[in-house]
């Protein structure tokens, strides 16, 4: 009887123990470029995505209205934090994954005079490049450091 309870004691206890998954790299390889819709929507189906960008392009530009057909780039790092930015911005978005969402951990200013002409993102193995022309910028987490 005591054996039987120790080994339902024993099932019990290791059915209500957390599992974690670690290390875990959250990176997407390349950025993703996608078109906003007419409802500023953007999804790319490689990595189930599927998200309304318009209170970025308000915040940037204090305009949603005319994002219809604007592109915008995002990337994930290791961590899973989301980077978003486009031609003509003069910031990088850093989101978080939230329930349901994504929410803003930092906007993290490139330059308060120049804006962005072509952006590109990297993922490289400790940080996120961004690549505007001659101009590249390492991005790890909330930091920004212009390399060239």
């Amino acid at each position: 009887m005591r054996l039987i309870v120790f080994i339902s004691t024993l099932f019990i206890t290791a059915g209500c123990s957390s599992v974690m998954l670690q290390p875990v790299d959250f990176s997407w390889p390349v950025e993703t470029v996608l078109k906003v819709n007419q409802n500023g929507q953007v999804s790319e189906d490689r990595y189930a995505f599927d998200i309304n960008v318009k209170p970025i392009f308000y915040e940037e530009f204090e305009d949603s209205n005319s994002v219809a057909g604007r592109e915008i780039r995002v990337i994930r790092d290791r961590a899973g934090h989301y980077y978003f930015t486009g031609s003509g911005f003069k910031n990088i978005y850093l989101f978080m994954p939230v329930e349901g969402g994504m929410k803003l951990a930092d906007k993290i200013n490139i330059s308060d005079s120049l804006t962005l002409k072509t952006p590109v993102f990297n993922q490289k193995s400790t940080n996120v490049e961004l690549i505007d022309g001659p101009n590249k910028y390492s991005v790890i987490g909330k930091e920004i450091v212009r390399t060239k």
